[in-house]
């Protein structure tokens, strides 16, 4: 399964999340973005490390990081690499004495420890395929352009019988981009998911 590295954009909310975040990553070869909702201490972990603020105890991730310190325990990297019914999977390669191992882990956990051993951290190209979202360059303004309603993205799965409703969660998830609106776009983008895995499931 090919790997593709990605980094840390960053996080989004909105007052309709409840206390969750919108952890955004990056392809760094390429143009797409991942964004994965997780907790609000997980948000809070990663931001803290990634602003190099250091809290008055230690976080349960940095606890582990002291840990693994003190038992010579490396974190060579962590990967993404399953996705089912809207939930990430993740491992964290780790590698003692010798000796790799594979730690199953959530996407959020993993990367808070990723970033306190400067690990790199990577996505399955089947999961980027899934769940990634490109952003388009806005075009520039055209009189002579044809309109609007017109150049809408085609939708993302042409067998569907609603082609309507996908329309519309199609514009809405383009629109969320377009605003960096990244937890909407994660919101509307399993929306589209759950649709086409309905649809499949009835055409088989």
């Amino acid at each position: 399964m090919d790997k593709l590295q990605v980094d840390i954009l960053g996080l989004s909310t909105s007052p309709h999340t409840n206390g969750a975040y919108a952890l955004i990553l990056y392809e760094v070869e390429g143009k797409r973005k991942l964004p994965i909702i997780i907790g609000g201490f997980e948000a809070q972990a990663i931001a803290l490390k990634l602003e190099n603020i250091k809290p008055p105890r230690p976080f349960t991730h940095d606890l582990f990081k002291q840990i693994a310190d003190a038992f010579s325990l490396h974190v060579n990297e962590v990967y993404i690499d399953e996705l089912h019914n809207e939930t990430f999977y993740a491992k964290v390669i780790c590698e003692m004495g010798g000796e790799v191992h594979e730690i199953d882990a959530r996407p959020s956990d993993a990367i808070a420890i990723a970033v306190r051993f400067n690990a790199p951290i990577f996505v399955s190209e089947e999961i980027m395929n899934e769940a990634g979202i490109v952003e388009e360059q806005q075009k520039e303004e055209d009189p002579a352009a044809e309109p609007e309603e017109e150049i809408v993205e085609k939708p993302i799965h042409e067998t569907l019988r609603d082609d309507s409703l996908v329309d519309d969660l199609n514009r809405r998830l383009e629109d969320a981009i377009n605003r960096e609106d990244y937890e909407e776009a994660a919101r509307l983008r399993d929306e589209l998911s759950r649709i086409k895995h309905s649809d499949e499931g009835e055409v088989s």
